[in-house]
């Protein structure tokens, strides 16, 4: 049946505000307040545990998407009363929380691109992870309503971690529990990503790192996916990014499906309107990530399945689901049925300890292939592509290896998406080439390095230049006007009096560097009625082969100067370019007591130059 919504009716107020006080009550019990004495009476917890999972080993929601309900591809819209939503109530998923997922993909995409991540992953995990954050309760800006709160992870059915962060993110001074809707316990939150850092994440810019929420938590769980190299798009990458979230072979199949049913379609339905799961796996009790305090019960009167399908694996477990199947639906390795794919064919048993990509066994040594003059101007792509080769120690290409390429701090240039750090895959030559350079701002040379992830085989170091962009030429440089430049002493001639313009083979030539200076004629040089690049102008024709600067008459102030600086005479500015129209005008010129006629020489980066009189009077000549 098809049901009707208005599109992104995110936050009616009567809505918000019924899901607001239900899930207020539901949660009262297990409000973090409401934890803070519990570390008065209990032990020393210990360390947390160095493997622990992403959400500490924590229950799941075990619900799994509904079979051979896919949402019609194209579905009709309404060009005034938004989208007709079609399909079960399982597709749809909160506005709030579906563009959470879509931005965090969008990031990661434009980041690490070799990883292929799909937003349904994200929404898969959400779904079995928190309901799709209790079916979009959130405000705003995404953060959720009240806290979902994992149970204790007291080592009783779930990982034993000690408090990490003194309750400041789920509330409780003893334990770690799981947070937020993307449940990360605060440890990994905080410090248990890369190099200590911590998984934590801003996704919605407000300058905060809040697994509480939605957009914060998908980027983070979205970067945990991605990392060690993975290419999402590959099942046995794929299947180590989610068991890295919950060690359970049950736990990876229940995730698969519903990746496997979002890739058939979705909708998006008012945040506060989503389905909420009621079939809980692995929860023991004390778990509000539902909304209240449950002892062994699902809040919505199920019964939950304590210590059920909790079977930690090594390697890939059976059963695991290889997605990327006709228009993207999934198929199990173990013949189970999953959406759109109603007629499941067996296949071998996959082996129970698969080669780990991050770590190809055969990886000894990285070889440097192709151009090796990697450099570009400025502001452009490099033409050749950063490429290397995996060898084995007989010198074999090694297929499979993740290698990873890093720029330094030093420099601006960096790969699509403002990255700084890709990872590629090697082929089956062995080969893996990074994706295009672009060249910054900043010119010099720097040093790439690649490196094959989790193996000490030695870096290949490319030595790597930018070039400055070669400064814009003109073969002419003219004044506007023909007008006479008189002031008398002591007076300033105004801004803009003078306005040149620069031309090359007659077209207009911008971003010319011209250096402005008060010369004096050299007595020794020859004059000419002609200047060297043969600029004819009555009133611009003389032109010193061998200027010297003057030191009297007028001049420049340095607009930068301060305090007795400020005022003092400048008679030559390097500073001065052709705008977008080829025109130039020069600033104040300013006069001392000294009259006459002076001499101020504008010239090109490339040698050509423009001779322009400026005279002087006494006071009282006008």
């Amino acid at each position: 049946m098809a049901a009707t919504f208005g599109r992104r009716h995110r936050r009616g107020v009567a809505s918000t505000a019924v899901v607001a006080l239900a899930l207020a009550a539901l949660t009262a019990s297990q409000a973090p307040g409401a934890l803070e004495h519990a570390a008065a009476t209990e032990p020393d917890p210990g360390p947390p545990s160095a493997d622990a999972p992403i959400d500490g080993g924590a229950g799941y929601y075990a619900d799994l998407p509904p079979l051979n309900s896919t949402v019609p591809h194209g579905g009709s819209h309404r060009p005034h009363g938004g989208p007709l939503a079609t399909g079960p109530a399982q597709a749809g998923i909160p506005a709030t929380v579906l563009a959470a997922y879509k931005k965090a993909a969008a990031r990661l995409d434009d980041a690490e691109p070799g990883c292929r991540l799909p937003w349904q992953l994200l929404a898969g995990i959400g779904k079995v992870e928190s309901g799709q954050a209790r079916g979009g309760a959130v405000d705003a800006t995404g953060t959720t309503l009240a806290p979902i709160l994992g149970p204790q992870l007291n080592g009783h059915g779930f990982a034993r971690i000690g408090d990490t962060d003194g309750g400041r993110l789920d509330g409780d001074r003893t334990y770690d529990r799981a947070v937020g809707p993307m449940q990360f316990i605060p440890s990994t939150w905080s410090n248990g990503g890369p190099l200590g850092a911590g998984w934590g994440a801003d996704g919605n810019g407000d300058g905060k790192k809040d697994p509480h929420n939605v957009f914060d938590a998908a980027l983070a769980a979205g970067r945990y996916l991605c990392a060690g190299g993975r290419d999402l798009s590959a099942a046995h990458d794929l299947d180590r990014a989610i068991l890295g979230y919950n060690d359970s072979a049950a736990y990876l199949r229940t995730v698969l499906s519903w990746y496997a049913f979002y890739r058939t379609g979705t909708y998006e339905v008012p945040d506060g309107k989503g389905v909420l799961p009621v079939r809980r796996a692995g929860a023991t009790g004390g778990d509000d990530r539902a909304g209240g305090r449950r002892e062994g019960r699902t809040g919505h009167g199920a019964v939950g399945a304590p210590g059920k399908n909790r079977h930690p694996v090594k390697g890939k477990p059976n059963g695991s689901a290889e997605p990327g199947g006709p228009n993207g639906t999934g198929h199990t390795r173990g013949g189970a049925r999953t959406p759109g794919n109603p007629h499941p064919t067996p296949t071998p048993k996959p082996p129970t300890k698969p080669t780990d990509p991050t770590k190809p066994a055969g990886v000894t040594a990285l070889q440097r292939v192709g151009d090796h003059d990697l450099s570009a101007t400025a502001g452009t792509d490099f033409a050749a592509k950063p490429r290397v080769r995996a060898a084995d120690a007989a010198g074999k290409p090694v297929a499979g290896a993740a290698i990873r390429f890093t720029l330094p701090k030093t420099t601006d240039a960096r790969f699509p998406g403002a990255a700084t750090t890709v990872t590629v895959t090697t082929g089956k030559d062995g080969l893996a080439t990074a994706p295009t350079l672009h060249a910054g701002d900043r010119t010099g040379t720097f040093t790439l390095r690649a490196t094959a992830v989790g193996r000490s085989a030695p870096a290949v170091a490319f030595d790597v230049t930018v070039k400055a962009k070669p400064a814009p030429r003109a073969d002419r440089l003219v004044r506007t006007s023909d007008e006479k430049l008189t002031v008398t002493a002591g007076q300033a001639f105004a801004p803009g009096a003078i306005e040149v313009r620069a031309t090359r083979q007659g077209k207009t030539a911008a971003g010319v560097p011209v250096t402005a200076t008060m010369v004096t004629e050299d007595p020794d040089s020859p004059q000419s009625p002609e200047s060297p690049q043969g600029q004819t102008s009555p009133k611009n024709s003389q032109s010193p082969k061998s200027p010297v600067e003057n030191d009297k008459g007028p001049y420049f102030k340095d607009p930068e100067a301060t305090g007795a600086d400020k005022d003092k005479p400048v008679r030559t500015l390097t500073a001065l370019t052709t705008d977008a129209n080829g025109l130039l005008q020069l600033p104040k010129i300013y006069t001392d007591t000294h009259t006459g006629t002076f001499l101020l020489r504008l010239t090109t980066g490339d040698g050509v130059s423009l001779i322009v009189e400026l005279e002087v009077t006494p006071p009282g000549q006008g």
